[in-house]
């Protein structure tokens, strides 16, 4: 099939490496978003998509909203037979969706309906789910709720941060994908509508989600340090700034301390929640690097009344 691929961010590079290494298919062009302002100086920096997509010649198309005109008639120009997606980060309107022979199948990294939306691995990390997966999907109008082509399932970690677990879907999903193109070009594949039972929802998580309650119990505080790493990462206040906490780890092993108190070691800082505690394995203070948190925790000289946290968010 002629194929017009659309994504933006690195996880959809293997699935965009995969559909080129085919043999079966053609990628005519790739739909990414515009160049965003990037690093300390601000300048323009195109998507990995269309950083990938240039090195193997391929067409770039960057339309502002997929609705533009201008793009609509070159995506009627290419003719695709089919539009595979994989984080593209625009809703595509209805006139775009009838362009494609096949439509649009998109790469969701869930078990739909299981967490439809924009972050379901971070979602899945954070409710302590077990099993994930993903999913490729026919593209309708609703929220993630086209049927359903193929499926393959992957094992949550107990240590594994979004970024662990989201790279790990990103190349077994490429294999899905490029399958779900082959199976659609031979007729063997026919998608499934989903099931009515058993759908959540997944929308962004915001850096006000990302606040570490020191309340809650300690598995918690591990999975939302877990589940927003690298993204947005997850944070507290010490002394009125914002600390990232990069790593954490719970600590079960460790005295009993107060929600938000701190016991600092030679080597070792445990921070209290809710239920036992958590230890503090890398941080970044407002305005520095990452850094261990014991050297941080010397640094910073902790007084024994300290504790992190605050009901405000900053």
């Amino acid at each position: 099939m002629k194929l017009v691929f659309a994504g933006t961010p690195e996880v959809a590079v293997p699935a965009l490496d995969a559909l080129i290494a085919s043999e079966r298919h053609t990628v005519a062009a790739v739909v990414t978003r515009p160049d965003a302002p990037a690093g300390r100086g601000r300048r323009l920096v195109a998507s990995p998509v269309a950083q990938r997509a240039e090195e193997a010649g391929i067409e770039v198309l960057r339309p502002a909203k997929p609705r533009d005109e201008d793009f609509l008639a070159r995506l009627r120009e290419i003719g695709p037979d089919c539009c595979p997606v994989v984080a593209y980060g625009a809703l595509l309107p209805k006139i775009a969706l009838g362009v494609p022979v096949h439509g649009w199948v998109n790469l969701h990294f869930s078990l739909l309906p299981a967490w439809r939306g924009a972050a379901p691995v971070q979602h899945a990390v954070m409710a302590g789910d077990e099993m994930t997966g993903a999913a490729t999907f026919q593209i309708e109008e609703g929220l993630d709720s086209g049927p359903v082509y193929g499926v393959l399932t992957e094992h949550v970690r107990p240590t594994d941060t979004s970024g662990d677990l989201l790279t790990r879907l990103a190349f077994a999903g490429a294999g899905l994908l490029s399958a779900t193109m082959d199976g659609i070009e031979d007729g063997s594949l026919v998608p499934v509508p989903q099931p009515a039972d058993g759908v959540s929802l997944a929308p962004k998580i915001t850096v006000e989600d990302a606040q570490v309650d020191w309340a809650a119990p300690a598995l918690r505080v591990d999975r939302v340090v877990r589940a927003c790493t690298p993204a947005p990462g997850a944070w507290t206040l010490f002394r009125g700034e914002r600390l990232k906490l990069v790593q954490a780890r719970l600590a079960p092993e460790a005295d009993t301390l107060a929600p938000g108190a701190l016991a600092v070691g030679k080597n070792t800082v445990h921070a209290g929640t809710g239920s036992g505690a958590v230890e503090l394995l890398w941080v970044q203070p407002q305005g520095k690097k990452p850094m261990r948190a014991a050297d941080w925790a010397r640094g910073v000289r902790i007084a024994p009344d300290e504790r992190l946290g605050t009901a405000d968010v900053g």
